[in-house]
């Protein structure tokens, strides 16, 4: 589970500008598959081999009716919670205001990594703009322009340097499995239903469960973790700060997890926030089964069981691979089958193939559709081999990688998918530089 570090600050100091930046967000190389979420609320980073994720808090504190105080205590009270370190950024151009005062205050109270950066600082000539925040009682301050990219990598240097060790995985022997889903689509009763007793609080108030909570579950000789989350709500619809952050928290629960059961309220239909939930389970690279719970509202007809799939592919063809199982938490119907689902994900999630086996299939797969020529030249594959498992990784070694078209990448993935009977999981496949061997 990669370290948590959120951004905080006071409105128009230019979190958002700071987040993009330090995330490389207008530039990075991102996945080009249609429909996965983009949601600027969190992003991952990469900083010279360490990894975290990144929160931008942006608009917390913004159009909001509680009091002065109560903003501030309880913004860093859901940032303290979630965050593994926490950056207070400040406008070095605006300087000190009172809600800076209130927040340094709370601040050093913190038991956690503390950044203070002060940003619009564009280059060293600015750096005398720091000398007012002096007088804040702090000396640690990082000058940086997250307009210009001033200061940003020494400021990451540092950064890296107070992320916490990743701690050794839990229940390493178990099945780790998320239940994710908007609020009050039935989470916890399916969870309720799986275990068969009633672990968890169900309540028809949205929004019930505000941290992920582990259950150990044994069935059929083989163990689990089942990981019960707060619903994910759409972002523009996030009146309440504690909501923003509990989005961060079945985000690391995603991380945590091998298979993430995407559970969908199927009397309600198929929304567009299900499909962002999907699109984060698929970003974090989860194996995924599709639950349609609340089925015995949608009677008997096999029609309507078909519709309902027909949709749920269309709107999410990322996912293809994820089978679909319609549910009812309420009375049971079919939720026992979903552990026979969680085994053939997992078993395929885990899977190893043979680098012999693995280059017959893209050698057969080359041969019956070669690669569109790549300004003019051939593109050649020379070898290929598995990488990584959970998911099943591949890289593929060819002359020119960046000439491998997204389409093509998506016919070879679904030939080995043939190939290696892996229809239940996500696979990533990785195409790598390396030189024709000479003449």
């Amino acid at each position: 589970m990669k370290p948590v570090v959120a951004i905080i600050g006071r409105p128009n100091v230019g979190k958002s500008t700071f987040f993009n930046r330090v995330t490389r967000s207008r530039d990075a190389l991102v996945d080009n598959v249609p429909g996965v979420t983009r949601d600027r609320i969190y992003r991952d980073v990469d900083w010279e081999g360490r990894q975290f994720t990144l929160v931008d808090t942006g608009g917390y504190v913004e159009n909001d009716d509680d009091t002065f105080a109560a903003q501030i205590r309880l913004q860093i009270q859901q940032a303290v919670e979630v965050a593994d370190v926490i950056i207070l950024l400040l406008d070095g151009k605006g300087g000190v205001s009172p809600f800076d005062t209130d927040l340094l205050a709370v601040l050093r109270l913190v038991a956690k990594p503390v950044f203070y950066v002060v940003n619009k600082i564009d280059g060293v000539e600015k750096e005398g703009n720091l000398s007012e925040f002096y007088r804040l009682g702090l000396s640690g301050f990082y000058p940086v322009s997250a307009e210009q990219g001033y200061g940003i990598p020494d400021f990451l240097d540092a950064l890296v340097l107070s992320l916490p060790e990743v701690a050794p995985e839990l229940y390493a022997d178990r099945v780790k499995v998320a239940v994710v889903g908007r609020p009050n689509v039935g989470k916890s009763s399916l969870i309720n239903r799986l275990l068969g007793e009633n672990r968890m609080v169900v309540s028809h108030i949205p929004g019930t469960t505000r941290d992920a909570i582990d259950t150990v579950c044994d069935h059929g000789g083989k163990k689990y973790l089942l990981i019960d989350t707060g619903g994910i709500r759409r972002k523009g619809r996030v009146s309440e700060k504690i909501e923003k952050f509990s989005v961060i928290k079945a985000l690391k629960s995603l991380d945590r997890c091998d298979v993430a059961l995407i559970v969908l309220d199927a009397a309600e239909g198929i929304t567009d926030q299900d499909i962002t939930i999907a699109g984060y389970a698929f970003e974090r690279g989860c194996g995924c089964i599709f639950l349609l719970n609340k089925w015995d509202l949608m009677g008997k007809d096999r029609k309507t069981e078909k519709k309902h799939a027909e949709h749920l592919r269309m709107a999410a063809k990322y996912l293809s691979f994820a089978p679909i199982l319609t549910v009812s938490a309420l009375n049971g119907l079919r939720v026992a089958q979903s552990f026979r689902l969680i085994d053939q994900v997992y078993r395929q999630y885990s899977s190893r193939i043979g680098t012999g086996k693995l280059n017959k299939i893209f050698q057969a797969a080359v041969e019956k559709n070669e690669p569109a020529m790549y300004r003019g030249r051939r593109i050649k594959f020379f070898y290929a081999t598995q990488i990584g498992t959970r998911p099943p990784g591949v890289v593929c070694f060819v002359n020119y990688p960046e000439g491998i078209h997204f389409s093509y990448q998506r016919y070879l993935i679904n030939q080995f998918r043939i190939g290696a009977r892996l229809d239940k999981t996500p696979i990533r496949l990785i195409f790598r530089k390396r030189e024709g061997r000479p003449r």
